[in-house]
């Protein structure tokens, strides 16, 4: 598929969301040389040996998805967030403690969905530990022993502490970078959970159900997906919640 060479995005930009998306760079790809083929339908020209990606398709797909995480959302359902860059994980930690939402902002424990039985109890090991520290048992440990506690729970919390709240898989996993936690939505694929992610001109966007094209490295860029998804769902109470209030 040839692709034009004089990127079209300017003359969108009167467009206010597609202008936003400008601002935030979320148009900038790869150089020519790294694009993966898939993703060619998503870029518009190419600017210096970067790719640029079709700003009106970003916007009807990133759409598309904050539609669909909204009805997830307003049917209670699980939404596990995703994300272990360097440049996204503090983004991912803070928008999952702002709306309430399990998420991986470390490395990625192959085995979280596919193996979740062997999680939950390393999960509840965690937990285990947390309440054991609060007590009275805990301060009559000696230096070396609580020195060794605390190697423990520290590790335990890296590992699993944003999944804390997961009592059972998610009925749906968000993929900040999905080039680095292709893992994540493969083991969410085996079992049949629905997956969503940015992908990059650099990624296979079949790696994921619903993708978004989008640059994935700038923090900037990402911290805009987070604020659209926070300022979507923010809001929004599941039926659980609203049937509780009537009661």
């Amino acid at each position: 598929m040839a692709v034009d060479t004089k990127p079209k995005t300017t003359e969108l930009s009167l467009d206010p969301q597609i202008k936003e998306m400008m601002e935030v760079g979320l148009h900038f790809g790869h150089k020519t040389s790294k694009t993966h083929p898939n993703m060619l339908p998503f870029i518009e020209g190419v600017r210096n040996t970067i790719h640029i990606i079709d700003l009106e398709k970003s916007k009807a797909r990133l759409n598309e998805v904050l539609e669909a995480l909204v009805t997830l959302r307003e049917e209670g359902k699980v939404i596990l967030l995703v994300g272990t860059k360097v440049q996204v994980k503090d983004i991912v930690k803070a928008l999952a403690e702002e709306l309430n939402f399990p998420y991986v902002s470390e490395r990625w424990i192959g085995g979280m969905l596919t193996n979740f039985d062997i999680i939950t109890k390393r999960v509840e090991r965690l937990k285990e530990l947390e309440e054991k520290k609060t007590g009275e048992k805990y301060k009559e440990l000696t230096k070396k022993d609580r020195a060794r506690f605390d190697k423990e729970l520290s590790k335990l919390d890296t590992k699993f502490g944003g999944i804390k709240s997961l009592e059972k898989l998610p009925d749906a996993v968000f993929i900040f970078d999905v080039d680095w936690n292709a893992l994540a939505a493969s083991e969410a694929k085996r079992k049949g959970i629905p997956t969503f992610g940015l992908v990059d001109t650099n990624i296979d966007p079949n790696i994921v159900d619903e993708a978004i094209p989008a640059n994935d490295d700038a923090i900037l860029a990402l911290k805009y997906v987070a604020d659209q998804i926070k300022e979507k769902l923010g809001s929004i109470k599941p039926k659980e919640e609203k049937k509780e209030e009537k009661e």
